[in-house]
């Protein structure tokens, strides 16, 4: 992926619409607490809270750019090579055998300095 720069929120048009964006996010979730006695009203207060937060950063510079970022990022991810399921089980298999051989190695060095600590060193064990 491309390097870009980190952008922030330069005109005062784009910062009123992140804010118009928060208020409405807060509003439909505000609702959605509010109205506990009505359930199905809260649900729509919420999803029309969300959509109309979406709908105005879709028109700021920062929307407008997730947009690019988020296609720049499908683009790549359809060059990915991903491994066939023969290679992606060879591959489980050896982490699995790694993990076996580490934890036989782990156990075996805790059980022989337990001997030399405790019964060597310390000679605690009757």
């Amino acid at each position: 992926m491309s390097n870009h720069p980190v952008q922030t929120v330069s005109t005062s048009n784009d910062k009123v619409k992140i804010a118009l964006a928060v208020v409405a996010a807060i509003a439909g979730v505000v609702g959605f607490f509010v109205l506990l006695d009505q359930p199905v009203a809260r649900v729509i207060v919420l999803i029309v809270g969300l959509l109309v937060t979406i709908g105005i950063l879709w028109t700021s510079d920062v929307g407008q750019g997730f947009v690019a970022f988020a296609k720049e990022s499908v683009r790549e991810t359809k060059k990915v090579v991903w491994p066939t399921r023969r290679e992606a089980g060879q591959i489980t298999a050896v982490v699995f055998g790694f993990v076996l051989i580490m934890a036989l190695f782990l156990w075996g060095t805790d059980k022989i300095l337990e001997f030399v600590l405790y019964d060597l060193i310390l000679s605690w064990k009757k």
